[in-house]
């Protein structure tokens, strides 16, 4: 029988390790990450990190599926935010839009998550990783879908903005006065505005 507390410091453990993996892998990716690497990052040894995930492949996995969760809380949140109690209007889909499209924008800003998503369908050959990013995908297109009162097509539309906001902010084109980088990024020339300008999201 495990002692008192210590399932609680097991998923602390578990926790610290999957976001120095979150860290890591967005940086490297799978294949250019090792396990040393990620142990040495979450402050605890490599024989530890295989006494929490039976391989790198599990691991990386894992991650996935804690970013997975990291998303649906903050869409849950906002999609939350944006409604109303029963006594008042129903909840209009653009509202809605709006408030998880920046829930969204918010999470990203965080560049680890982001680039760590965009390498998890970089390895998605490795059948544990793309069964984790299927299931990620399916959980984020049953929540957003429920947000958006089933309406496939503004479904679509969310995920391939939320896609150009990944490259736009990958690339960094918010500082880039180019055309073709002002069109991805929505914003206006510097000679037009004295500055950037972030334009209405779509």
């Amino acid at each position: 029988m495990p002692a008192p507390g210590s399932s609680v410091k097991s998923d602390q453990r578990r926790r610290v390790v999957l976001d120095a993996a979150v860290a890591c892998f967005a940086r490297k990716g799978y294949y250019g990450t090792t396990t040393s690497e990620i142990a040495k990052r979450a402050g605890i040894s490599q024989p530890y990190v295989y006494r929490l995930f039976a391989s790198k492949e599990a691991l990386f996995a894992g991650a996935v599926l804690h970013v997975s969760e990291l998303l649906s809380d903050a869409l849950t949140g906002a999609g939350a935010g944006a409604g109303t109690d029963e006594a008042g209007p129903p909840r209009q889909a653009e509202g809605v839009m709006r408030a998880i499209r920046s829930a969204y924008s918010t999470l990203i800003q965080d560049r680890d998550v982001m680039r760590f998503l965009m390498q998890a369908s970089c390895a998605a050959d490795e059948p544990l990783v793309a069964e984790a990013v299927r299931t990620c995908y399916a959980r984020q297109v049953e929540l957003v879908s429920e947000l958006l009162n089933h309406d496939d097509a503004a479904v679509r539309h969310w995920f391939g903005a939320g896609m150009l906001e990944n490259v736009t902010l990958t690339l960094g084109l918010a500082d880039v006065d180019e055309p073709w980088a002002r069109t991805l990024s929505g914003q206006r020339s510097r000679s037009d505005s004295g500055n950037f300008t972030h334009q209405a999201s779509p």
